[in-house]
Parts: structure tokens; C-alpha cells; sequence
């Protein structure tokens, strides 16, 4: 797919709303939808009352964080598209608009690489006591003491959560360190991990047998707290656990709690569980995990280059605009079950 696609421009000017975003503006995504006939109505929405005015006449919608509920979709009358900025659709309410014949796009493989080199980064950071040699040496401590205990990675065991295309780049970066690779994942076949030399584990084993534990799950019903008190008390004592997946699918009170009892040893999270981008005011007062010198927050970062930043909008916009022109876009979430529908 080409940077900059070619289209033959409507003349009935669709509607296309952007319900959030944070790249500072919306420049690439008005030159590719303007190029296909469309106008661009960019907000800034953090709830879906802000959508209701403009959801009856749009014809495509995309968002970065802002929902895009039932309620918003019932009120669409000439939506054709939701584009959603990212690989998640959890923010989407899929079944809703596949109910009303609107297609749902996303963008895939633009930053399998930037959240592989994340998870692998702040796993490194927590297993070295990055953090705590570098509080002690700025407040005068020269010690290598001061993060002590410190273990050697080569011989230790990571269990990848997910052990899809992140989960794999991450797999093929911790190996370079010498540590055996095990993955819990119900939807991958067995030899597609066997061929990578890792080893597909139970849940509970994944748990029992971990030294780190590397969390990439999507966001479901079923992974919601898919870890909570009974996993991390099934972890072994002073494990570290680092999630670039979602953040609600680790249950941040019970993580709170096997942290300060001293069972796990340390947590690095891209996201917390409240995913503060996606509320209309948050402090960090709200979650007492902020509290903690051995955890390590990032905001939701992982996937962030500049380069993949560029790729999520211009890949995003372009499913729009091949939708609006009649063309078969790259990434769909709900094609087939329109397809079903139809038939």
C-alpha cells in the first residue's frame, strides 16, 4: 500500500469525523480523506454525548480513545465506516455496527517493533535495578549495593501472555539474553510456537514457572483481570511482571497488594488499569500503584515512533477513504459477519 493512495474523489462531500486525537493535528489524515471527496470534522470527544450531534450525517468516523458505543452508532444514519486508530477494537462497539451494516476497520503491523523494544526495555530496566542506582546515585549513594538483590537473566524463565506477532518479537529479543521462553496462548497452534523453540504452557503452568512474566494481551470479556490475586499468588516469590497489552486486563489493586507484601518484586505497565486517555480528568492519586518505587508507568506508549505514529494515521485514513470510494479496504474487523449478514 502506497503512502499516498490515489482516489477518484466523491462529489457529495462525506462526512468525516475524527473523534480524538493527540498527534497535534490532523494534516495527513485531511490530505488523504480530502483527496477522496470527503470533508474532515476533527474533535476532540470524551464521551459520547460529544458525538451525538455529528454522528446522524457522518459518513465515516474514526477515534484514537474516545468510545464509539451503541449509542452513538444507533444514532448514525449514513455511516458507511468506523476506522479505529490502532489494532484494539474494544472501544468499538463491533457488534453494534455490524448490526446496522457499518463496516469496522484497524490498523495492523504498524509497531510490532516499538512495543517489542518497550516490553523488552522495561523489563530490562526493573531486572537491572535500574531505577533504584539511579535514586541512590543522585542522592549521593555510591553503592552497588543499592539495588541489590540483582539475578542473571541466562538460565531464568519469561512466560509471554499472547504469543501473537508482539509476543513473538518479543520471544526472538529475550532469547538473545539467554532466558527460556515459554507463552500462554488458547488460540495459537502449539507448532507455530514449537517452530520458534517456546514452548505453549496452561495458564497455570505459565504462572508457576515464570521468573517475568510479559503481558500482551488484547482486551476481551474473557482477559478482563486475567491477572488478579489467585495468579500473582500462583507466581513464583519476587517475580517482575511487565504489561504493554491493555491496561485493564492486570487488576491494579491486586497487583498493589502483591507488591507491597513483598511477593512480586517489581511491575512495569505502559497503562494502568483506569487508561487515564481515555477519561476526561484523571490524577494519579486515583490509583495508589503510583506510589510504589518499584513500579515503573509509561503512558501508553509502547507503540510510539514517529514512524509508527505516522503509519497508524495514514493507514487509518486511508481505510476510510478506500471505503468512501468504493475500494476494499486492507484491515477489517467485521467484513465476514457482514458478509453473513447479507447472505
Amino acid at each position: 500500500m502506497s503512502e499516498w493512495p490515489t482516489f477518484t474523489p466523491r462529489t457529495d462531500r462525506p462526512k468525516v469525523v475524527i473523534t480524538d486525537y493527540d498527534f497535534g493535528d490532523v494534516s495527513v489524515e485531511q490530505k488523504i480523506l480530502e483527496a477522496a471527496g470527503a470533508e474532515v470534522i476533527a474533535l476532540q470527544a470524551k464521551s459520547e454525548t460529544d458525538l451525538s450531534e455529528v454522528a446522524p450525517t457522518c459518513a465515516a468516523m474514526m477515534n484514537q480513545y474516545a468510545r464509539i458505543g451503541k449509542d452513538t452508532i444507533s444514532c448514525m444514519r449514513n455511516c458507511e465506516v468506523i476506522a479505529r486508530y490502532g489494532v484494539g477494537v474494544d472501544i468499538v462497539d463491533v457488534e453494534a455496527a455490524t448490526e446496522r451494516g457499518i463496516l469496522v476497520t484497524n490498523v495492523q503491523d504498524y509497531c510490532t517493533e516499538e512495543v517489542a523494544d518497550h516490553a523488552i526495555s522495561l523489563w530490562l530496566t526493573l531486572s537491572r535495578k535500574l531505577p533504584e542506582y539511579d535514586r541512590a546515585t543522585h542522592a549521593g549513594v555510591w553503592k552497588w549495593q543499592s539495588g541489590q538483590p540483582v539475578f542473571r537473566l541466562r538460565g531464568r524463565t519469561m512466560g509471554v501472555v499472547s504469543y501473537g506477532k508482539i509476543g513473538q518479537a518479543i520471544a526472538v529479543r529475550a532469547k538473545a539474553f539467554g532466558v527460556e521462553v515459554i507463552a500462554y496462548d488458547p488460540f495459537l497452534p502449539a507448532e507455530v510456537a514449537a517452530s520458534q523453540g517456546v514452548e505453549l504452557v496452561s495458564k497455570a503452568d505459565l504462572l508457576a514457572r515464570s521468573d517475568y512474566i510479559l503481558m500482551q494481551a488484547p482486551m476481551t470479556p474473557d482477559t478482563r483481570h486475567f491477572l488478579s490475586d489467585a495468579e500473582f499468588a500462583a507466581m513464583k516469590p519476587g517475580a517482575i511482571l511487565v504489561n504493554t497489552g491493555r491496561g485493564p486486563t492486570v487488576d491494579n489493586k491486586a497487583l498493589y497488594r502483591a507488591l507491597t507484601d513483598g511477593h512480586l518484586a517489581a511491575a512495569g505497565l505502559d497503562d494502568p488499569e483506569e487508561e487515564p486517555a481515555k477519561r476526561a480528568n484523571w490524577t494519579p492519586a486515583d490509583n495508589p500503584i503510583f506510589t510504589l518505587p518499584n513500579v515503573l508507568v509509561t503512558p501508553h506508549a509502547a507503540y510510539y515512533s514517529e514512524e509508527s505514529i505516522r503509519a497508524a494515521r495514514v493507514t487509518a485514513a486511508t481505510q476510510v477513504a478506500k471505503v468512501l470510494t468504493g475500494q476494499p479496504p486492507d484491515y477489517t474487523v467485521n467484513a465476514m459477519a457482514l458478509a453473513e449478514q447479507l447472505a
